[in-house]
């Protein structure tokens, strides 16, 4: 299980490369693909320019974030609430780290804010104070939680804090693909993963730990 240092000032020019640290439906490898080589995943609503570089994460691995993870708002592209991620909430999230260029997780990270790729971000502010908000909107917030191998960890999410969330269950289908991405990480079982989605706030008395570890057991549609 790896683990990333929770300093989170990172003092030089940007980095070439950064973790990209997925908690939601991007712990799936299959659905990250879609966001870098473009294309609409089976079951999403979505179509995908992709990243100007198409090659895969030159590496994947589990990581545990300090924080919530939390369901939101709904999803245009899976119904039901979106995860997100408060880093100063009191909690511990499974995520999955992947190894990427700064030009992919810019390029990423623009295609969940809903804007067209092909921009460098600015990383300046959120690798010297940890965050930096980039707009209002959902994903707009960067973060970094810490750093791993000594390169920064990176991710998004909103920029209110769980407590002012309007939480929203989730989908069958978004929550699927949320645990097998984790299961895929190898570190965490069926059970660990399903008892932890089931607390996360949002699914919490929606979804219960049996409920998901049926979603796990059923294999996905074509």
């Amino acid at each position: 299980m790896e683990k990333t240092r929770t300093a989170r000032h990172t003092e030089g020019p940007s980095p070439r490369q950064v973790w990209y640290a997925s908690y939601g439906s991007n712990t799936n490898l299959g659905r990250l693909a879609y966001y870098i080589t473009g294309g609409r995943h089976p079951g999403g609503a979505r179509v995908y320019p992709g990243c100007r570089d198409r090659r895969p994460p030159e590496r994947s691995v589990p990581v545990e974030l300090r924080g919530v993870l939390y369901f939101a708002t709904e999803s245009a592209v899976w119904t039901g609430g979106r995860a997100f991620y408060d880093p100063d909430a009191d909690g511990n999230v499974l995520a999955r780290a992947h190894l990427v260029t700064a030009q992919q997780f810019s390029d990423i990270a623009a295609q969940e804010m809903y804007r067209r790729p092909g921009n460098e971000l600015d990383l300046t502010e959120v690798l010297s104070s940890g965050r930096a908000a980039l707009g209002e909107g959902r994903y707009e917030t960067l973060v970094c939680p810490g750093t791993l191998d000594g390169v920064p960890v990176l991710t998004f999410t909103a920029p209110r804090p769980v407590a002012d969330a309007g939480l929203n269950s989730p989908s069958a289908a978004y929550l699927a693909l949320l645990a097998r991405g984790l299961l895929e990480a190898g570190a965490w079982d069926a059970a660990t993963v399903a008892a932890y989605l089931a607390e996360c706030p949002g699914a919490a008395g929606h979804w219960t730990a049996q409920d998901i570890r049926h979603l796990i057991a059923t294999p996905p549609s074509p």
